[in-house]
């Protein structure tokens, strides 16, 4: 599965070249790189295209439109549960918890009961979802996630700074602060497990 980015702005700011191919291949997929280099605007696009929305001056194709049941994009930052009480109105219990309990517990309720309610063979995407996490709670989510790649056939993209999550053997690692121009892509647009972007 590879997306093909042939225009985008911001990265066009940024000094990225186009065309940009990012091989999504892998079940689970994380961005990494400094604070500012595109992680975040990279993980939006992917959710942007995995809809099929136009988006003003952001020209992608896919090798291979994939058919997705849900793209889920999770924020940590901003969907943080406790600033959205008015989703628990009809499940006191929960809201009460999400009111107590830390921002971390939190985090672990949405791998624990929120993630695995998504349709089977959903896309996942997670903007730095370790922010709140200690160390063994980062490796619990890694394991969390691999079951919902085994069990549920999702695909999962992470933009993270987790050292723990990119030491995982499970996972495919993509470095921005990296990318450099040699992606002539062939026809095919790459060669499966490789990427342009390393």
């Amino acid at each position: 599965m590879f997306l093909k980015i042939l225009s985008h702005p911001i990265f066009l700011n940024l000094n990225y070249h186009m065309p940009m191919v990012v091989d999504l291949s892998h079940p689970l997929v994380l961005l990494t790189g400094e604070n500012g280099c595109g992680k975040s605007t990279l993980l939006h696009s992917i959710n942007y295209a995995l809809q099929g929305k136009e988006i003003e001056d952001f020209v992608y194709k896919w090798d291979q439109k994939p058919e997705v049941p849900k793209a889920f994009l999770f924020d940590a930052e901003q969907h943080n549960p406790r600033m959205h009480l008015e989703l628990f109105e009809n499940n006191p219990q929960m809201k009460e918890f999400v009111q107590m309990a830390s921002h971390g517990q939190v985090m672990l309720s949405m791998f624990r009961e929120t993630f695995p309610t998504l349709p089977e063979g959903s896309v996942l995407l997670l903007d730095e979802p370790e922010m709140a996490l200690s160390a063994s709670n980062q490796r619990r989510i890694v394991k969390m996630l691999m079951e919902l790649v085994d069990q549920k056939k999702f695909r999962i993209i992470c933009a993270t700074h987790s050292q723990i999550l990119m030491d995982a053997p499970e996972t495919y690692v993509i470095n921005l602060d990296r990318h450099i121009n040699r992606n002539v892509p062939p026809d095919d647009l790459g060669t499966e497990g490789a990427s342009t972007i390393q």
